[in-house]
């Protein structure tokens, strides 16, 4: 329960009323991240389809520079959540990050609704600092909810994770309908109201949080001796000095952006390394744990998101999406993955908890997700290679089921991770952890950018170009997640009985 001793580190945790079995704040930070996953995905399906048509004419040389973009763009929104969980930990709190990332979000959404290069860069840079400063300390608050030896720990991520993803399910079908049968047409969508339908999305997350805050009794203000708010004016304007700084990591190119992310990435290991082995020879064990999970994160998160990159291309030009006279849209795709979450989620939280002593260990369940991921590309190359037809299409169910094979690996391994580090993290620098967990997933998705250029080639995507992407996919996930399935007994000794 939520109101169960803590162990010595927690901090108290208040007598919650319940609602259907978890504490009634879980429900409020469920909707507040639906709508900020509204805004955020709701943009999703056309960022790249929208920089092809805007920025180059429609010619197909510029989906490499696109999907590069988009990785790249993804990157810092995750590699920000560091210095936002930095900020929630040390300076202001969680609830004052929550509300100022929301805040700034919605600027950026709205910004990037203008059809210039330089302004729409500037807007993904707007969005990015504003998302760190949100999404890793939203996270952080659902694990304050319960103590750490609380069984529910598990399934209430995994609740909140249902949250994510119904935002994420219904931003595509609203925004996809009104750009291409309210506002445009399906040859030449409306991208600007897509960008303006997540910005009002946003701001409805903003107003919720806002009211909702009260429930939480608490939990998430600033420290003692940090409720000054002229705090939160210093972080403001810390982060409109940050805006012009990402957008010039936007413009140096992915490959140079990997490198810095792959250093942060080592300073962030290291500081965490040095706070553990100074909390002690078991607090080090599980900060080595959980930056070897990070690592092999990064691969599941490379492969996954060609999602919103070249499986978007592919979509549009080699899936067959027609069905008796009607043709499924582009945008559409994207919401498969989160129908299948909502779907699965009560299921593999149900199946966690069933297993009981026979519950994978967390090491086994990334393994999962990696194999997953893998099946999802093993049916793409194969469909690729053997079903494409005199037309040079593949058919619409391949494409469909490679989102749904992708989203149970997905379940096996994000709602998984978030519990994870909230478990193993130094208890001074949760927020800096989680922050961690999001760099290795920004990594990841830079990497899925860099990755997607190749699959489209310089002039644009070929069945022989994703079906040898692809190929490369299966192999680069299935290797290290057989390698993660015999390594688990290791990692799991070093987590010390954490599970």
């Amino acid at each position: 329960m939520s109101g169960a001793a803590t162990t010595p580190n927690e901090a108290p945790i208040p007598q919650y009323p319940q609602l259907l079995g978890h504490p009634k704040p879980l429900w409020m930070l469920f909707m507040t991240e639906f709508w900020e996953r509204f805004a955020f995905y709701g943009i999703r399906w056309a960022l790249v389809l929208y920089i092809v048509a805007q920025f180059h004419g429609g010619d197909g040389s510029g989906q490499a520079p696109a999907n590069q973009t988009y990785g790249a763009y993804l990157a810092l929104v995750y590699a920000a959540a560091i210095f936002g969980g930095y900020v929630a930990d040390r300076i202001i709190g969680y609830q004052r990050s929550i509300l100022l990332g929301a805040v700034i979000m919605a600027a950026g959404l709205f910004m990037i609704a203008v059809p210039s290069e330089q302004v729409f860069n500037l807007g993904l840079a707007t969005i990015i600092a504003g998302n760190g400063l949100f999404k890793p300390n939203i996270s952080t608050m659902v694990g304050k909810l319960y103590s750490v030896t609380d069984e529910r720990r598990d399934s209430g991520f995994t609740l909140f994770y249902m949250g994510i993803n119904l935002g994420a399910m219904v931003a595509p079908l609203l925004t996809g309908w009104l750009a291409e049968q309210v506002f445009g047409t399906t040859q030449f969508p409306s991208y600007k109201v897509v960008f303006i339908a997540s910005g009002v999305g946003m701001l409805i997350s903003l107003v919720w949080f806002w009211f909702g805050r009260r429930q939480l009794q608490g939990v998430g203000r600033p420290n003692e001796g940090g409720e000054n708010k002229a705090r939160v004016l210093y972080t403001a304007i810390g982060a409109l000095v940050a805006i012009p700084v990402i957008y010039f990591l936007l413009s140096l190119g992915a490959s140079t952006l990997q490198w810095i992310l792959t250093a942060m990435f080592i300073g962030l290991g290291v500081m965490l390394l040095v706070e553990g082995i100074r909390e002690g020879s078991k607090q080090r064990d599980m900060v080595i744990a959980m930056l070897i999970i990070f690592a092999f994160n990064v691969l599941f998160w490379c492969f996954f998101e060609q999602a919103g990159s070249s499986f978007t291309f592919l979509a549009n030009e080699i899936v067959d999406r027609e069905m008796f006279g009607w043709t499924w849209p582009v945008a559409w795709f994207q919401s498969v993955n989160s129908l299948a979450i909502i779907t699965l989620a009560p299921l593999m939280a149900w199946l966690w908890v069933a297993m009981g002593r026979a519950n994978p260990s967390i090491p086994r369940k990334f393994g999962l997700g990696l194999l997953f991921n893998g099946v999802a590309f093993a049916l793409l190359w194969f469909a690729l290679s053997a079903l494409v037809d005199n037309f040079g299409k593949i058919p619409f169910w391949t494409l469909f089921m490679v989102y749904v094979i992708q989203s149970v690996g997905e379940l096996c391994l994000s709602p998984i991770g978030l519990s994870m580090v909230t478990k193993l993290a130094p208890v001074r620098l949760v927020g800096f952890g989680m922050g961690g967990w999001f760099l290795s997933t920004g990594i990841g998705n830079n990497l899925s950018g860099i990755f997607a250029s190749h699959v489209s080639g310089a002039e644009g995507m070929t069945v022989a170009s994703a079906a040898s992407g692809y190929e490369f996919g299966f192999w680069a996930l299935v290797i290290p997640g057989v390698l993660l399935f015999l390594i688990a007994p290791l990692i799991q000794k070093l987590m010390h009985g954490v599970k």
